[in-house]
């Protein structure tokens, strides 16, 4: 068989899957989410094997320490997405529930019922973790989906398929609600982008270029989240040991994943104040700093910033930090630089918290704590599929409910219309 009918036959099998699976009751699905999560630990060892093959190829092709992070999949991963499963079992089901319900002058009653959005495929790189969270939230939101990972997470989705697939099989539920493309081949993404007949959704997560490469060749409508170029603006009424240790945290925690800190911006009335102990703990860890005129004044060690600085997401242990006038010029940067992921504001005026809120144009914005809380699961919405910077048809973590859709329904004792 070619790739092109392999693609094919996968993406009808998966929208005859989701019919069925639109079926299944809560209980049902639920059922299904505890046997992978058992599943998973069960089979551990051989998983983690599998994994091992991946984690060889990707040190002799010399990936980037960030990106063999990704890859990893330990116990402690396992007990997560283990965890992220029963989490997402324990959740309200949306399908079937209304958003909303009036009368109409003539009797009719309407309400907007949420549904499933039909057959999703996802395309992203390394991090096995997001085959079962895609799998998780798909069989909750009753959505059938097509996985294409990246090729060098290949042995670790491979086998966390076969332990979804014997899952589904042991709960009753169609095995093709939940498939892997089983090839390293590129051409099966083209393929995959081209099946608008079966697919109703793409969902990239990865690199920029993966992204605009899906968006650029989708006959698919695609769920963007291009790069996370997060700020943080430490205000003149900040509490400074909670900046230094919010910006600390969201910088060097973890600087490989998209919601890590990627931007400083520290008022200019307090920076000869805030910006030399930021700055030595901020040393100290490793992290590279790359400031304006104004911080150089004050930092001598951070190197002279470039305008290339202040758009870019480095996913690594540097951190570009400006000296602003006022909030004002702090919101002025963000709207200009920001990828419309996360920001954050250290502050203890209420007003200016206020309207940091309401004026920032991100999916998630903050008040004194770290940007690494936009996550599905540190914001209660169990595993998640990904951060949304596009507004249609979502806006931040997308969790269970964001993958459903609405539709309406009418009921009525015999009215007609005249």
């Amino acid at each position: 068989m070619t790739v092109e009918s392999i693609i094919t036959d996968m993406a009808r099998a998966a929208k005859l899957a989701a019919a069925k699976l639109a079926r299944f009751s809560s209980e049902e699905k639920n059922a299904a989410l505890k046997r992978i999560a058992e599943k998973i630990v069960e089979d551990a060892e051989s998983i983690k094997a599998e994994n091992r093959k991946d984690l060889d190829a990707a040190r002799e092709n010399g990936l980037s320490a960030a990106m063999i992070d990704r890859l990893t999949v330990s116990d402690a991963t396992i007990r997560s997405m283990a965890d992220g499963l029963r989490e997402v079992a324990a959740q309200e089901d949306p399908v079937g529930t209304a958003d909303s319900t009036w009368i109409r002058p003539n009797g009719l009653e309407v309400s907007r019922v949420r549904i499933p959005l039909g057959v999703i495929g996802i395309i992203y790189e390394s991090r096995p973790n997001v085959t079962i969270d895609a799998a998780g939230l798909c069989i909750k939101s009753g959505n059938a989906v097509i996985l294409r990972g990246g090729s060098e997470a290949l042995h670790s989705n491979r086998a966390l398929a076969k332990a979804i697939s014997e899952s589904l099989a042991d709960a009753g539920l169609p095995e093709t609600a939940v498939q892997i493309v089983p090839m390293r081949d590129r051409e099966a993404i083209n393929h995959l982008l081209r099946q608008d007949e079966y697919v109703d959704l793409i969902i990239p997560r990865g690199g920029e270029g993966l992204i605009r490469f899906v968006v650029e060749h989708s006959k698919i409508p695609v769920l963007k989240h291009y790069k996370g170029v997060c700020h943080l603006f430490v205000d003149q009424s900040a509490d400074f040991e909670m900046a230094r240790a919010i910006c600390l945290n969201a910088k060097a925690q973890r600087p490989g994943v998209c919601n890590a800190l990627e931007t400083l911006l520290v008022h200019g009335e307090v920076a000869a104040a805030f910006l030399p102990d930021m700055a030595r703990q901020l040393l100290e860890a490793g992290v590279e700093l790359r400031g304006c005129e104004k911080t150089r004044a004050i930092v001598p060690e951070a190197v002279a910033a470039t305008e290339e600085d202040w758009p870019a997401e480095y996913l690594d242990l540097i951190l570009a930090v400006r000296v602003v006038d006022d909030m004002e010029g702090a919101m002025d940067h963000i709207a200009r630089y920001s990828s419309q992921h996360t920001e954050a504001i250290v502050t203890s005026d209420y007003g200016r918290a206020r309207r940091f809120c309401r004026e920032v144009d991100s999916s998630v914005v903050l008040v004194n704590a770290s940007t690494r809380f936009n996550d599905g699961g540190q914001l209660g919405l169990g595993a998640e599929m990904g951060i949304s910077t596009s507004k249609l048809h979502a806006f931040g973590p997308m969790g269970v409910r964001e993958l459903t859709t609405t539709k309406f329904v009418v009921r009525g004792s015999g009215q007609i219309r005249t």
